[in-house]
């Protein structure tokens, strides 16, 4: 339920303009030579949570009986790794086709550099990646569900989270994150009782292609 002194509309409005500040704060060739990048995505990551939680209440988490730990957490699982393998195909025909691409993913991995691979697996395990599944599919794309239509919302939700990647300038980026939109947004349109196997999978995605497994 929406914090009673905000009405729901502004609060979702709000809640998005201040995810792109932040994202445009992160990426921004203007603003992220002056930030730390990891600790601004975590401080970025309890901002979101926070929204979610406070404008969207519990269900932004998602709902697990006991019977169906077992069940959120292999489908979870399975997720990540079929999306990783997606992005693996993803990455070996972009260097195919785009002479930039590997380059321009060569930046995203270089914003790693110098940080410690255990530090940034639970940072992305257990902050940055379960949040932006509570905000973006938890939240917003719950929230515009209640109000217009699942497929309308599935269709702003995914374009609002790649488009906040756009002051990154990085065109693999930015269609990386409308990949994991489209797959992750799919996903809780088709089974929203899925919500906490989706958040898992963002989390265990992150951690496997930044620090695991990277492309």
């Amino acid at each position: 339920m929406c914090h009673p002194a905000l009405n729901p509309s502004k609060a979702l409005i709000g809640s998005v303009a201040i995810a792109a500040v932040l994202w445009f704060l992160m990426f921004s060739p203007w603003t992220s030579p002056h930030l730390p990048f990891w600790w601004s995505m975590t401080a970025s990551a309890y901002i979101l949570t926070t929204l979610a939680l406070t404008f969207g209440g519990r269900a932004c988490l998602g709902k697990v009986s006991g019977s169906e730990v077992w069940k959120q957490l292999i489908a979870g699982i399975f997720i990540a790794v079929a999306l990783w393998f997606v992005f693996f195909i993803g990455d070996k025909a972009s260097q195919w086709f785009f002479n930039f691409a590997r380059p321009q993913v060569n930046l995203i991995y270089g914003m790693k550099e110098g940080s410690s691979p255990l530090l940034l697996s639970v940072l992305l395990l257990c902050i940055i990646g379960p949040a932006e599944e509570i905000f973006w599919r938890g939240y917003i794309q719950r929230s515009l569900t209640m109000r217009l239509s699942p497929n309308i919302a599935f269709v702003i939700t995914t374009a609002v989270y790649a488009l906040v990647h756009l002051p990154s300038g990085n065109f693999m980026l930015i269609m990386a994150a409308l990949t994991c939109g489209i797959a992750w947004g799919g996903l809780y349109r088709l089974f929203p009782q899925w919500l906490p196997a989706i958040i898992l999978s963002h989390a265990l995605w992150d951690a496997a292609a930044f620090v695991w497994f990277p492309f």
